[in-house]
């Protein structure tokens, strides 16, 4: 924001020259860019942030200014001389979307002389770096400038209808800006019509069909509120981003909506002439009362570590604008100004105290009580589960809670209800989903579903890598009363099985402390039923595992193998162990044994694994499945082999090859009892 040094000392006069003030601005909050010579003026280059929209006119600025150096600040009185017909009898004005534009102000002027803007006003313009255009357009920016509300001026005769609709914008509906680039307009966007069509963008730019020229003799000032988050839509949505847009997504002083239109009609009245028709057209729904907010004194010296006696806490607030409507010896209890909509707790009060009273007053060593910050387990196993996931080359997702039906019944893995269902279904949910998906309504009670559909765009977009997880709530129907909300992570991946089990068996290991993970035969329809399973530490179930079925590759667009996994991490976090362990690195060395079995077609790896484990004592560090063979003229046809590795070592001595092929014997003998293998040699 640039602030001309001239222009401000028409409502504030420092004791100060423009250095010193930029400085007091700049400890206050409006960080000082710089400052150069603009003729006879000064240019001063403030950088205001996003909650001081205050601070986006000389009127704001002033005020600062004001406060901070203890001089009389004060506004021209804006009352133009009316004259003629009322103005509801040359105009009207109607809103049909109030969340787009809560009001609408407008004002008629007629028979105004288009020319040039005074040498006063073209430079006050140029020292901010805009140009001048005509008186009428030139007094529009300057009232802008003034005070921060964005003001348009339409040519009246060129009106269809003599009136103005505020609506929302059709699909598709054209629209002529006065930079002459036509722009396509999308549902959502808030337009200024006339009898036939837009003739303004609301809140970010007039249309050519209507702006000012030198032909025009009548002109219709707006001056109005619009919601921020459609004005930022629109503007980006567009790539049309205006000094009107900049204000209005930040948000406009309502109380100084009139006093724009009154004073800009002033101004035009001075430098182009004309009649302004008396009274204006004033369109909208009511204001709400601002909110009170209660200071107490005691929690100044406690966040600032410091004493501000509070008379001065009073006397700065009150400075502020600030309209004190109860006060003791413990309290003050405020309404904040109308051009102050960030001031809404205690703590924003206690920040102007500060910036007032000055940030150079605090001591770098001030004493702020403070108490040690405590983070839940869930907190600390969400950090575990990113870093060990993260880790291991997956992306965290973030998708949406309701998903279409068809999702929902797709896979379900704790319970076999059917999903709860919104009674409005949500929009943008799918990423270019299959157009025969019925509509996002259901509660998801699981979140590989959601993956999945983010997997099948990502593939749609040629990525090459896709592995994802997403930690989330699912919803749990019950019998009576509200959903069970449990806390789950999701997986998907183009790994094979045993690399995503690893993954989840690092997560154990790091988390519970235990990488043993207990697996059992879980049949499923969206899996492949010899790669899909159940998993559980010790007797406690935490979720499942598996490949998905050729014909769930396809019931979900996918063109690639996948492979899915969903765990309770409530599970977890009961188990979790999250004292960091220390275990010394090994001293003595390793011996590795690899062992080939005949054993039966039917037996899984995770039985066997078991057995190997239980028998083989203290000293089995590490082991390593390597392959699954086949042969059936030697073996049968019932038969497999399953080759494998074991690592041994002892962490108080060495072991000897004898004791290594002894471990490796009862292994043998463990395994050919419980699973009548065969070692073969």
């Amino acid at each position: 924001m640039i602030v001309s040094w001239n222009w401000l000392r028409d409502y504030v006069r420092p004791d100060a020259g423009p250095d010193e003030v930029a400085r007091r601005l700049m400890m206050a909050g409006l960080n000082h860019e710089s400052t150069d010579k603009a003729d006879d003026d000064w240019a001063i280059d403030l950088e205001v942030t996003s909650n001081r929209p205050d601070c986006l006119g000389h009127v704001g600025v002033a005020r600062e200014i004001s406060v901070l150096l203890g001089v009389p600040f004060e506004i021209p009185d804006a009352k133009p001389a009316t004259e003629g017909p009322a103005v509801e009898q040359l105009a009207k004005v109607r809103i049909d979307c109030p969340n787009l534009c809560p009001r609408y102000t407008a004002r008629v002027l007629r028979g105004v002389r288009i020319g040039p803007s005074p040498e006063w006003l073209v430079k006050r313009l140029q020292t901010l770096g805009l140009p001048a255009i005509n008186n009428v357009v030139d007094a529009t920016n300057y009232v802008m400038m003034e005070c921060g509300q964005p003001l348009h001026a339409f040519d009246f005769q060129k009106l269809k209808g003599r009136q103005i609709i505020v609506r929302e914008a059709r699909a598709g509906e054209p629209f002529i800006a006065i930079d002459h680039r036509q722009y396509q307009l999308q549902p959502g966007m808030c337009v200024i019509a006339d009898a036939a069509s837009p003739v303004a963008l609301g809140g970010v730019m007039g249309g050519a069909e209507t702006e000012v020229s030198e032909s025009t003799t009548d002109v219709l000032i707006e001056a109005a509120e619009f919601a921020p988050l459609s004005i930022r839509t629109t503007a980006r949505k567009l790539v049309l981003h205006s000094p009107s847009s900049y204000r209005f997504e930040r948000g406009v002083d309502p109380d100084c909506v009139d006093w724009a239109s009154r004073r800009c009609c002033d101004l035009i009245l001075q430098i182009a002439g004309g009649t302004l028709a008396p009274g204006v057209l004033d369109v909208g729904t009511a204001r709400q009362p601002r909110p009170k907010v209660t200071l107490r004194f005691e929690r100044v010296t406690r966040l600032l570590g410091i004493e501000v006696p509070p008379a001065r806490v009073r006397q700065i607030l009150e400075s502020l604008g600030n309209e004190v409507v109860a006060a003791d010896e413990t309290s003050v209890q405020v309404i904040p100004p109308s051009w102050r909509r960030d001031l809404s707790r205690e703590v924003d009060l206690i920040e102007e105290v500060a910036r007032i009273h000055g940030y150079e007053k605090i001591p770098e060593d001030a004493a702020v009580p403070m108490c040690p910050s405590f983070t839940t387990a869930r907190d600390r196993v969400a950090r575990k589960v990113r870093q060990v996931l993260t880790a291991t080359g997956f992306d965290e997702a973030l998708t949406a809670s309701l998903v279409p039906a068809e999702w929902a019944r797709a896979f379900s893995p704790w319970q076999e209800s059917a999903p709860i269902v919104a009674e409005q279904a949500m929009k943008g949910v799918l990423s270019e989903a299959p157009k025969d998906l019925s509509p996002a309504d259901s509660l998801r009670q699981s979140v590989v579903p959601s993956l999945l559909e983010s997997r099948r765009y990502n593939e749609s977009m040629s990525n090459s890598v896709i592995e994802l997880f997403e930690m989330a709530r699912v919803y749990l129907p019950q019998p009576q009363g509200l959903p069970r909300e449990q806390w789950v992570l999701g997986l998907v991946s183009g790994r094979d099985f045993r690399a995503v089990k690893g993954a989840i068996e690092q997560l154990a290991a790091t988390i519970v402390g235990s990488a043993d993970l207990n697996v059992k035969a879980w049949p499923h329809p969206l899996l492949e039923p010899a790669q899909s399973c159940s998993l559980s530490i010790g007797d406690r179930p935490i979720g499942y595992i598996g490949q998905l079925a050729a014909k769930s590759l396809k019931q979900f667009g996918l063109r690639s193998a996948t492979l899915c996994a969903e765990i309770n991490l409530e599970q977890f976090v009961e188990a979790a162990n999250l004292t960091p362990q220390y275990s010394p690195l090994p001293t003595y060395p390793s011996m590795a044994r690899d062992l080939n079995m005949v054993v039966d077609e039917s037996l899984q790896w995770a039985d066997l694994l078991n057995t190997v484990r239980n028998a083989a004592g203290p000293e089995l560090d590490l082991v390593a499945y390597r392959e699954t063979y086949r042969d059936p003229q030697k073996d049968g046809s019932d038969k497999k082999r399953l080759l494998f590795s074991i690592t041994l070592r002892s962490l108080e001595r060495t072991l000897t090859g004898e004791e290594a092929d002894g471990i490796r014997d009862r292994i043998v003998a463990a395994c050919a009892d419980r699973h009548a293998a065969k070692l073969l040699a």
